[in-house]
């Protein structure tokens, strides 16, 4: 009788610690990957790796729900749906090696190859060095499923049959607790590796000292934030700045070692910077409002905030970049991120005047980590999805119909200017204010166009003037108010906005996709 072949019939016990053998297998696999991804790159951690395939290949739809019901916990609550998916699998896996040790153990191996495709293929992936993590991982953990299972159901020359159970699961526990304080000691120097780097990146943050503008934006006018509790400030602060990305982990990049490429269609030369050559440019700085694409009508994905950087279109055209309008070759802008992710944007809107920026700064700091430090891309009036590049390092000059960004092969539209918009933030849905003077006030947005109207209606009564706070720029959003006569009962409250080239906002209502939501926002209210 060979090993790989179990000399008795398993009883329950011996399948509830096959399992357990299943699930440490799985551990000390994820553990010794990690350990490797902190040599070779953090970002080829199989969890990384696959959890980034499953949002590349997550229908728009349900990444549209995942953001609508966990917000900006999206990405935690995909880590941890992938570990219990993982944990169920190595628990069968478990259970299959108790039947054909071998089979079960090569089952380990085959999820270490996905892992190890998943990483390679990632776009910011440009080495096989990736697969490291996820094959060495799997080796370690199908050795030990090998070994553990062998432990449990091997036969002990001498022993009474109930002697050789009760032995063989006590040497089952021994391995399975040595190397569990094993793998766990793994797992930690691997995420102590990994948070060196990351300190690194915070520490060269602190240190860095923006430039002061040389275009500084003019002071918040008064008036702009309207004395109404309840509605959201005008500046939005950075701790509670929307962010809506695919990175499963922040990417940490250290400040001296960030470069910005450019290249492609119209530049004759490749051009590479520092920041430090950017804070030698003439740095601007400006009220900018950013919106998201998949802010449905009413919604939290909208913020405005004070920008430090300099211009792009300055930089292209150093590089030699026309826009179509005077006979350039390209009409679209590839940025890419560190983690790989593409951003296409018109080159026409980036040279047409408007301040779209290389930004380094945000609120007077430099960008937090979480909002593409050291350097993203914003351009007014455009949402974020086709204008906002996170975490950029390369800029390359091409065509819409040569190249599709990440966004548009998954049913975003390649060109998205912003939609007139309009929010009411308080009174707050459902609420149960007291009769009288109601406030009800919020925000509208229709950046690089300005507002220049907004109207509140109560119920299907007719239309009325709001107070509009005073403008900024037409970059940002602007708050409104109006005072309403409330008198007891049901009443729904509707808004709608005008932006300044005399358009008003739709009513039609439009989902996320393709392109962003449309329609007026309506909240009921009960008056007491």
């Amino acid at each position: 009788m060979t090993l790989s072949e179990p000399p008795r019939e398993p009883t329950r016990t011996d399948r509830l610690l096959a399992a357990l053998g299943g699930l440490l297998a799985g551990y000390v696999s994820l553990a010794v990957a990690e350990l490797v991804a902190a040599a070779v790159r953090p970002e080829a951690s199989p969890v990384m790796a696959v959890g980034g395939a499953v949002i590349d290949h997550t229908p728009a739809g349900v990444k549209e729900w995942a953001i609508r019901n966990f917000g900006e916990n999206d990405k935690i609550v995909l880590q941890l749906g992938i570990l219990v998916v993982l944990g169920l699998l190595a628990a069968a896996v478990g259970l299959l090696a108790l039947r054909r040790r071998t089979v079960g153990a090569a089952a380990v191996l085959v999820f270490g190859v996905i892992g190890a495709v998943a990483a390679v293929s990632r776009p910011d992936s440009d080495s096989f060095v990736d697969a490291l993590p996820s094959l060495v991982g799997a080796v370690a953990g199908a050795v030990l499923l090998y070994v553990l299972i062998g432990r449990l159901l091997a036969p002990r020359p001498g022993s009474s049959p109930e002697g050789a159970v009760g032995a063989g699961r006590r040497s089952f526990l021994l391995v399975a607790a040595s190397t569990a304080v094993a793998a766990t000691a793994a797992g930690a120097v691997g995420r102590a590796l990994g948070g060196t780097r990351n300190a690194d990146a915070a520490a060269s943050r602190d240190a860095l000292r923006l430039p002061r503008p040389a275009s500084a934006a003019p002071a918040v006018p008064p008036g702009a934030q309207l004395r109404v509790p309840g509605i959201s400030p005008f500046v939005t602060p950075n701790k509670d700045f929307y962010r809506v990305d695919t990175a499963l982990v922040v990417p940490k990049i250290d400040a001296a070692d960030w470069r910005l490429r450019i290249s492609g269609l119209g530049v004759p030369e490749t051009r590479m910077l520092s920041l430090d050559d950017l804070f030698r440019r003439e740095v601007i700085e400006r009220d900018i409002t950013l919106a998201c694409v998949s802010n449905e009508v009413g919604g939290p994905y909208v913020g405005n905030a004070r920008w430090l950087g300099v211009r792009l279109a300055d930089l292209l055209r150093e590089a030699g970049v026309k826009p179509p309008s005077e006979g350039g070759p390209a009409d679209q802008i590839v940025a890419r991120s560190t983690d790989g992710m593409t951003i296409g944007t018109p080159v026409e809107q980036v040279m047409d005047g408007r301040d779209a920026l290389l930004a380094f700064g945000m609120n007077g700091t430099p960008l937090p980590f979480d909002h593409g430090f050291p350097v993203r891309m914003l351009v007014p009036g455009l949402y974020g999805y086709v204008s906002a590049c996170k975490w950029i390092v390369d800029i390359e000059l091409t065509t819409f119909d040569a190249y599709d960004a990440y966004w548009v092969p998954r049913g975003w539209a390649a060109e998205a200017p912003v939609k007139t918009q309009s929010r009411i933030d308080t009174p707050r849905p459902l609420s149960r204010p007291k009769a009288g003077t109601v406030m009800v006030a919020g925000v509208a947005w229709a950046q690089h166009r300005g507002i220049r109207r907004v109207e509140v209606r109560v119920d299907d009564g007719p239309w009325q003037d709001a107070e509009l706070g005073t403008e900024d720029s037409r970059d940002t959003w602007r708050q409104w108010v109006y005072r309403w006569q409330a008198v007891p009962g049901r009443h729904s409250l509707t808004v709608r906005a005008t932006d300044g080239t005399g358009r008003t906002q739709t009513e039609r209502r439009a989902e996320t996709m393709p392109d962003g939501a449309s329609g007026w926002h309506s909240v009921v209210v009960n008056v007491e």
